[in-house]
């Protein structure tokens, strides 16, 4: 028999993780994280993650398990969360797959052979190098060079990701995004998508941000630079973290980080949307502003019992 796993796309702030805690409640279900920045202990406001009083309704994995100076890899992430669908496929209860990182879902769902390259190597130095005399801008326009096909998909606004593209490139001659073999694995995949209308979403975006302020967000970045994390991290360079640092370091004041933090959502957003398109016929969208969770779990219900 084939194993179910149910996976849960949206946006940011759409509302992932209140509709996934009661399906997990009434689908004897575990959660599954597939956000890259729920990986790192200590990013815990800024993230929007679930709190640990969430957390102790239902199980969740890949939470919390590694340090802000200790980033996963894309196969790394996809290796663990293989193991984790397994032991839950293996209790007897259902997955559910759950966040807003592409990239994490489809290479999971998808079966991502990860093109090799050796992140070590004197490539990797030398665009590190790079990046810190030129900018990511710099490297951006290389990769726009040597490998188009992954300029247009890959975030160049994101170090890590354009680092990883071009290495793999001048290691290997090839595209990124050719080299990237896919072995799909063997679960019976349901995908539900979420939605909001723009503008209530946006409205939730400005009011989660406002709460995160008011919960202390600062203080947590301020701790996370008191450990001694730098700032050019990946975790320190995430939405959120990265607004803050630049407040807290007097590069403007803290009403002009939160203004900072909410365009660079909206953007997140739509980038977003390039990995959850409407019209992707592999995804059952769900309007939160005209449908509720019980709808969600009746189609959910149907169609693991073979009948959708």
């Amino acid at each position: 028999m084939t194993q179910p796993l149910i996976v849960i796309v949206g946006p940011t702030a759409v509302g992932k993780t209140a509709t996934a805690l009661v399906l997990a409640q009434r689908l004897n279900a575990e959660i599954v994280s597939a956000d890259s920045r729920y990986l790192y202990r200590g990013l815990d406001l800024g993230t929007a993650k679930p709190t640990l009083a969430e957390r102790a309704q239902i199980p969740h994995h890949l939470i919390d398990v590694t340090e802000p100076d200790q980033p996963w890899s894309l196969s790394q992430y996809q290796l663990e969360a293989q193991k984790v669908i397994a032991g839950i496929h293996a209790r007897g209860r259902l997955p559910l797959l759950v966040g807003g990182t592409g990239q994490y879902v489809r290479a999971l769902i998808e079966g991502w052979e990860i093109p090799p390259g050796n992140p070590t190597g004197e490539v990797r130095a030398e665009l590190e190098r790079v990046l810190a005399s030129d900018g990511i801008a710099a490297l951006a326009d290389h990769l726009r060079a040597v490998d188009p096909l992954s300029a247009e998909r890959v975030d160049l606004r994101n170090p890590r990701r354009v680092i990883r593209a071009l290495e793999v490139a001048l290691t290997t001659g090839e595209s990124f995004m050719t080299q990237r073999r896919k072995t799909p694995p063997a679960w019976a995949i349901l995908q539900i998508g979420l939605t909001r209308p723009r503008p209530q979403l946006y409205a939730r975006i400005d009011a989660r941000i406002d709460e995160m302020i008011r919960n202390g967000l600062v203080a947590e970045v301020q701790a996370l630079a008191a450990h001694g994390y730098a700032w050019d991290l990946p975790a320190l360079s995430a939405l959120g973290y990265k607004q803050i640092g630049e407040h807290l370091r007097g590069e403007c004041d803290l009403p002009e980080a939160v203004r900072r933090i909410q365009r660079a959502t909206r953007q997140f957003v739509r980038r977003q949307a390039n990995w959850f398109k409407p019209t992707d016929p592999g995804i059952q969208w769900f309007d939160l502003e005209e449908k509720d969770v019980e709808e969600i779990e009746a189609f959910v219900t149907k169609a693991l019992s073979g009948k959708h």
